[in-house]
């Protein structure tokens, strides 16, 4: 008995389907007579999470999404809100900060109906834990509006339209979570929703219940470590905006004035530290302004939309331009003129508008930097802008207040010249590389492929030079001074400008092997991820015709052809790199295995499986393994998240395995894995012959000992061969 149990359960460890982690309940709530809350409240079970909209990572990440039908007596009004505490981290084999939920979360779409309706629709979401992500899942939902004020049919109670109740059913009579109704209005308090299968269950709550601390609105703020970092870097944006050619001059004089002015020492501080609070509190009103009109919803929209992206880049690069001398970006003379005239020291509105002044004066300077900060923490939470403008304006501030109170120092500091426009001109070379960041961004989220990998470095390569160029004297620009000169007449460079000069140099021979597919991992937030890169050194001859899926035939003259061209950009960086011919289609695959006599290895996998990366760089890598990957077996990639290719409508069909119509081609793929595999995880590598049959009674999970894959592969390829004599 035991012997039949330890069996049982080591098949189980090697194959098997892992039942949907999530817990989706729903729920109408009533907010006035014709406005509604639609929520999609998801409970996740521990180990597992589920990405933010704006995920962050590589750009790979797969966030969800909801879709409404359309609907004559229903107005969405504005996109589906996530609320929940958001948990902002890195992970091993992502690049960047990824951002996602666990335990709970919910999704919010406010609505306003204009009759007792059915409001429909689809969404789709994918969930990992540390090791792997399961294919993303697409269910139906249906919410139900009975008690709508403007429906003449209305049947609710007063009790019913006071505190909403909800209660699931389905078309078929039978309650699933892919077709749910959801009713608004009925006396039933709760129902229990499971699947046909019995992978999730869903509890459909009243309204009104207020969810826990952790899912509560405005929750949805950074982690500390994230935020912290925000405001460090604004702070330090701050002391840089000090060293502009716009502020550092006003310093000894404004300490000055304020010294000078008082009768005692103590007012003269007490004026400068005025001064100081007061510049705050006008960059804080700032960021308070761009916070409210910014929405709940703009660090998503900010983060994913294309065409904000695209005015993100132009801004950016009218700043570094600005920044370079083209132009100078000034507010109003006679805004200067009015606040100034209220400008004095008898009073706090006085040293106020003392302040104002400066701020409009040095906007040429500050404004480029300010708005930058504004954009970037935009992205990062809608009152983030806030407090980093807060940040920004105690740095900005901060050498006012020091030097009042510690004036000997004055004469520490450096002079005037030349070297203030050399530092505009930087933050011009820095604020045009990241603009690039933007229209990467933007062409990321349409399939452009205008700026893939090797481009942005490319890009980033002249910028830097040019920079380099710069800060060793020769490139000069319109405001530029001459060079100081020595005891000898000789012009010289500072040991800080060669410093900032050498930093620029080691930045470019960083990038350089970026141009031929070095991984770049310290810039993997900014960097467009590995698969836009075309070529990649070590290929066979690159990216593009030469190495991966696109290589020319083998001996026997096959070579695959379905979804080479969509899938290129997917294809890993060891594939690439070692030229390893890849199919992406199961039939074509048996095919090539028919007329080159060799096994097929069927690589389940997935865009954003961190756990696939991990197995295809420390085990395909390996030279015993790959050379056996390339000699001894047809490779199918078969990618059970790309969705952006429907089938023909004539291939569609319903699972039964999986319960969900076959849609797309990563839908086909997630369907040969369950019903011929039994497994739906990845990744998940299971080996077959021309004909389909299992050359291995169990397929191989995620191990990355390299010399445990290498057996399996030996002891599949002997099995084919003794089937195939």
């Amino acid at each position: 008995m035991l012997l039949a149990v330890f069996t049982l359960f080591s098949f189980g460890l090697h194959a098997q389907i892992i039942k949907d982690p999530t817990t989706w309940s729903y729920e109408v709530k009533k907010e006035t007579a014709d406005h509604y809350e639609l929520i999609f409240h998801l409970k996740i079970k521990e180990g597992w999470h589920i990405y933010a909209f704006d995920p962050g990572g590589d750009g790979s990440l797969l966030p969800p999404t909801f879709n409404f039908d359309k609907n004559a007596n229903v107005v969405l009004k504005g996109k589906v809100k996530q609320h929940g505490k958001l948990i902002s981290e890195t992970l091993e084999g992502i690049d960047g900060v990824v951002n996602m939920y666990k335990n709970q979360v919910d999704y919010v779409q406010e609505i306003t109906a204009k009759a007792n309706t059915k409001i429909t629709g689809k969404q789709e979401y994918q969930v990992c834990d540390d090791h792997m992500c399961l294919p993303p899942k697409k269910k139906n939902f249906t919410f139900e509006i009975t008690d709508a004020v403007a429906a003449t049919e209305a049947t609710t109670t007063p009790a019913a339209t006071a505190d909403t109740a909800v209660v699931a059913t389905s078309a078929a009579g039978t309650a699933t979570v892919t077709d749910t109704t959801i009713t608004a209005g009925s006396n039933v308090a709760t129902a229990a929703v499971q699947t046909n299968s019995g992978a999730a269950t869903a509890e459909v709550k009243t309204a009104g219940v207020a969810p826990d601390a952790a899912a509560t609105p405005g929750s949805n703020s950074l982690e500390g470590k994230s935020l912290w970092m925000i405001l460090l870097l604004c702070f330090v944006g701050g002391l840089a905006s000090v060293i502009t050619p716009c502020v550092f001059s006003m310093i000894p004089v404004t300490v000055g004035f304020f010294l000078k002015q008082s009768e005692k020492k103590a007012d003269g501080v007490r004026n400068a530290i005025y001064y100081s609070l007061s510049i705050i509190i006008i960059f804080t009103i700032i960021g308070l302004v761009i916070s409210a009109l910014l929405g709940k919803n703009a660090p998503n929209f900010i983060a994913t939309n294309w065409i904000v992206n695209i005015i993100f880049f132009a801004i950016f690069v009218i700043f570094g331009a600005s920044f370079l001398g083209a132009f100078e970006l000034t507010l109003p003379s006679s805004w200067t003129s009015k606040t100034d005239s209220k400008a004095n020291t008898k009073s706090f509105s006085g040293i106020f508008f003392m302040a104002l002044t400066l701020v409009i004066v040095s906007f040429s300077c500050t404004g480029p930097i300010v708005g930058s900060l504004l954009f970037s923490t935009a992205a990062a939470g809608r009152f983030v802008p806030a407090l980093g403008m807060l940040a920004f304006s105690t740095g900005l501030a901060l050498p006012f207040a020091v030097f009042a109170i510690f004036p000997e120092y004055l004469q520490k500091l450096g002079k005037s010249g030349g070297w203030l426009n050399a530092v505009k001109v930087v933050f011009g070379f820095i604020e045009l590389a990241l603009a690039l960041k933007f229209l990467s961004n933007a062409d990321l989220a349409k399939g452009w492929r205008l700026l893939d990998r090797e481009i942005f470095i490319a890009c980033w390569l002249v910028i830097f030079t040019l920079m380099t160029f710069y800060l060793l004297g020769f490139i000069k620009f319109s405001h530029d001074s001459e060079l100081p000169k020595n005891v000898f007449g000789l012009p010289y460079l500072s040991v800080t400008r060669l410093t900032f000069a050498m930093i620029s140099l080691g930045f470019v021979f960083y990038l350089m092997p970026g141009m031929w597919g070095a991984p770049l991992n310290g810039l993997g937030a900014f960097v467009p991820p590995m698969g836009t890169q075309d070529f990649v050194i070590g290929s066979g001859g690159g990216g593009g015709e030469g190495g991966g899926s696109a290589s020319a035939p083998d001996n026997s003259g096959v070579h695959p052809v379905k979804y080479v061209q969509a899938m290129r950009i997917y294809e890993p960086e060891v594939v690439k790199k070692f030229g390893l011919v890849t199919y992406f289609d199961y039939d074509e695959a048996l095919a090539a295995s028919k007329k080159t006599g060799k096994p097929i290895m069927l690589d389940f996998t997935g865009i954003n499986c961190v756990n696939c990366r991990k197995m295809e760089t420390q085990v395909w890598s390996k030279p015993e393994v790959m050379q056996r990957l390339k000699n001894d077996f047809i490779i199918a990639s078969l990618y059970c998240d790309y969705d952006k290719e429907l089938l023909p409508k004539e291939e569609r069909y319903h699972s039964k395995v999986l319960d969900s119509d076959v849609e797309t081609v990563g839908d086909r793929n997630e369907d040969i894995q369950a019903t011929k595999f039994g497994s739906n995880s990845q990744p998940y590598y299971f080996f077959v012959d021309e004909n389909g049959n299992k050359l291995a009674d169990n397929g191989y999970a995620y191990d990355p000992d390299v010399q445990k894959f290498v057996q399996h592969l030996d002891n599949v390829k002997a099995k084919f061969k003794a089937s195939h004599p």
